[in-house]
This record gives structure tokens, sequence and C-alpha cells, in this order.
């Protein structure tokens, strides 16, 4: 487009060019005489610098009539050009402003203050500066990196089936679940801010299609040290806000005229965190749920009444958290990192907890087991998560929340990978409570 447009503008320039020297011919030919017969010659006369050449002309030399023909023909011939001149005048500086145009196309325009305005779209790797090809090249190199990591991994695993390659293992893990959560998150925000750039499409495919291979990779390897992991040493991953990425408990709750309900939680979302589990009954779709959305502080529903907990828990850290409700009074207790943070009463007094319900793990239900939310639902990590049929002493409470060995599982439900099935793409990974607090 710049070539054409400075074509374009050299041709102009030389037709002006032309034109001039064809205009300051003619104006030397009006003021001068043709004499001679067979061969031209021009005899020029001197006239004053006050006086009209065309009326020098007039008394100098030719016939009136044939000369006024000749005058009114040449100005003519003048206003012509002149007219001719101011449009190419025009036509210049209108390719001049497309040509400008053009050339800043491939700059970002100047900001206030002189600034220069963001013009790339913002990514979860931090720079704001990449377009989504570029980001999207470097996770596929990154991919490559990782892969290359995990053979020799498996060559070292395979050659020395010691304590450091499965800690390797762990760490490969943790660093693919967090590459996954980006690559995600960046496709989602290429798809929501730029609708037209479905040419990224490929190599999303091909970057999905590497995270892929390297799951199915890791599970193999992990298949052997599965079989001796305890049951309860795992936690569930959210990374993203949908309405089909769930856990669900296999079994319903009893009725119950008293509860804890704690777990261990990370999360940076933002606004809320969102649901980490709710539980449904036939005709009452908040018998007990935990939510946090919107810019609402955290909330425990029973039975559709509502109490506001103090719990800040969404920056990017685990907190092991608890909750106490007794149907007498409807007292409440709230504890974070095992210290009391509320406490209050009124919620919900004298109603039991029914029975025959379905308890989902981070999404709210407004149906029976159904009727997700995406703004409501969890992202992050959750894990121990654990329910009583009473009212646990706070000295019980703190030895969860700092891994004593006096520490006990929920009696109605407690925490194993054999009571919950997960569903959308939640994942699991191995985690120990107790790491977290070294």
């Amino acid at each position: 487009m710049q070539h054409n447009t400075h074509g374009e503008m050299q041709a102009i320039k030389k037709a002006i060019s032309w034109k001039l020297f064809i205009l300051s011919y003619l104006f030397v030919e009006g003021s001068c005489q043709d004499f001679g017969g067979g061969q031209t010659q021009f005899i020029c006369t001197s006239v004053p610098k006050d006086m009209d050449i065309c009326a020098a002309t007039l008394q100098n030399s030719m016939p009136g009539e044939d000369l006024k023909t000749t005058v009114m023909q040449l100005r003519e011939t003048v206003l012509q050009q002149k007219e001719t001149i101011m449009n190419q005048k025009e036509t210049i500086r209108e390719l001049t402003s497309k040509l400008t145009r053009c050339e800043g196309q491939s700059a970002p325009e100047p900001g206030p203050g002189g600034r220069r305005k963001e013009t790339g779209i913002k990514n979860t790797m931090g720079d704001v500066s990449r377009g989504p090809s570029d980001t999207l090249a470097q996770l596929s190199q990154t991919l490559q990196s990782l892969k290359q990591r995990l053979e020799n991994l498996e060559q070292f695993s395979r050659n020395n089936n010691s304590v450091q390659a499965n800690s390797l293992k762990d760490l490969l893990q943790s660093k693919i679940d967090d590459l996954e959560k980006q690559v995600l998150s960046r496709v989602n925000s290429i798809e929501d801010d730029k609708p037209g750039l479905r040419n990224e499409t490929e190599q999303r495919g091909r970057v999905e299609s590497t995270l892929t291979s390297l799951h199915q990779r890791i599970t193999d390897l992990e298949k052997g040290q599965k079989e001796n992991r305890p049951l309860d040493k795992f936690q569930l991953t959210f990374p993203l806000r949908t309405n089909y990425m769930y856990a669900k408990v296999k079994k319903s709750l009893p009725e119950m005229y008293a509860f804890t309900v704690c777990m261990w939680l990370k999360s940076n979302a933002s606004p809320g965190v969102g649901t980490p589990f709710s539980y449904a009954v036939p005709g009452q779709a908040n018998e007990l749920v935990l939510i946090e959305w919107g810019n609402n502080p955290m909330e425990i529903l029973i039975n559709d009444k509502v109490a506001k907990l103090p719990f800040i828990i969404n920056d990017g850290k685990w907190h092991h958290i608890c909750v106490t409700w007794t149907t007498r009074d409807g007292v409440w207790e709230a504890f974070q990192d095992g210290v009391m943070r509320g406490s209050g009463e009124n919620l919900a007094p004298y109603h039991p907890i029914k029975p025959q319900g379905v308890l989902i793990l981070g999404q709210e239900q407004d149906t029976l087991g159904g009727g997700f939310d995406a703004t409501q639902a969890f992202v992050g990590d959750l894990a121990n998560f654990h329910i009583w049929d009473r009212k646990l002493s706070i000295g019980e409470i703190y030895n969860l929340a700092t891994c004593s060995s006096k520490a006990q599982i929920g009696n109605v439900f407690s925490w194993l990978e054999s009571s919950i099935d997960i569903y959308g793409g939640a994942s699991k990974w191995t985690f120990e409570a107790c790491r977290q607090l070294n």
C-alpha cells in the first residue's frame, strides 16, 4: 500500500512540473510576437513593470481582433491550468494523508502525556506488548521444553527409582498444571477480546494436543505411585469459571441438627472465589451452601437463610476454614487458619439439615444436582473437605488447621478419592496439607 501511494505521488509531481513548464511557455509566448515566413522567430519587447503584458502586446503588434482572441484563449488556458493545479494539490494532500495513516498503522498512537497506547492483547503471562500469535508461540516453546524435561524424567525414573525422581515428578506436574491454566485463560481471553482472530485455532489445537499428551504421560508415570498413595492425599483443581466443571459426592447427607464443615482452600479469583460446595434437597436448592460471589463477602446459607462470614482467602495462598452450626437458636461460628473470626445466631434456627440431597463441590445448584451458573463457580484448589454431625471444639479445629496428629476426620463425610466423581475437566493432584505449612 505504501509503494503504490509513493508511485502515484511521483507521477503527480511530474505532471505538475510539465504543466508548469507549458504554462510558463504560454506566458512568454503571449508577451512576444511572431514574425517571418518559413522560419518562426520571436522578438520580445520590453514592457514597463506596471503595464499589463497583454495590453502592451495589443499596442505593439497583431491586429486587434486576432490579438483579442489569442489573449482570451490564453486567459482561459491560464484559468484551466490554475484550476488543474489546485485540484492536483488537493489530491496530493489526500494521498499524503492516506500514506501517513498507512505508516501509522505499524506503530501505536500516542496516548495521554505522549505515552503510546497499548495495542497488544493483555495475556495471562504478564506481557501486554505481545499479540496473540507471539504469546501462543511462547507457550508452545515452553511446552516443548517441558516435554523434553519429561522425557529426561522418564529416563531418570527408569534408571533410578528414587525419592528424588518422585519429587521431580511432583514438581513437573505442578508446572504443567499452572501452564495449562495459563493456556486456557489465554485462549479464552483471545476469543472474548478478538473474535475475529480465528487464524489462532490451528496453533491453539497444537498447544492443547501437547498438553493432553503430557497429561497422559504423567498419568502413566503416576500409575504405580498412585496405587501406594493414601486416598486422602489429593486436591481438586478448578482452573476456570464454567458451568460444567465440578465434583459430586457419591452419597447424600443424613438429617443433621448440628454440623461442622472444614476444608483447605486456595484461590486468587476476583471478584469472589465462587462456591466451594453446595447441598440441595428436593424442593430446596439452597439447603446448605458456602459461597462468595461478586463483591459480596463469603456467606453460609441454610434453608435460604444467610450469615456473612469474615473470611479473607482470595490471596492465592492455602487457608484452612471451618464453619460450625447448631439448630438450637441457629448459633454459628467461623474459623480461619485455626482462629475464630466471627460468630452469630438466628441462622435458620430449629431447622434440621434435610437428608436425601445432592452434595456438589465447585458449583452452586439452582436445581437438584444442576442449574449451574458460571459466575458462581469456584475457581481454585480445594482439599481435605470433611463434615461432622456435631459442633467441633476450638481445640479440635485448631488441630485440623495445624496438622496435629490428634486431628479427626469427618464422621458424615471424609475426604477420600473413592468418595467423589469429577466432571468437566476438574482435575486431581497430590496434596499434603502439612507441607503447605512449612
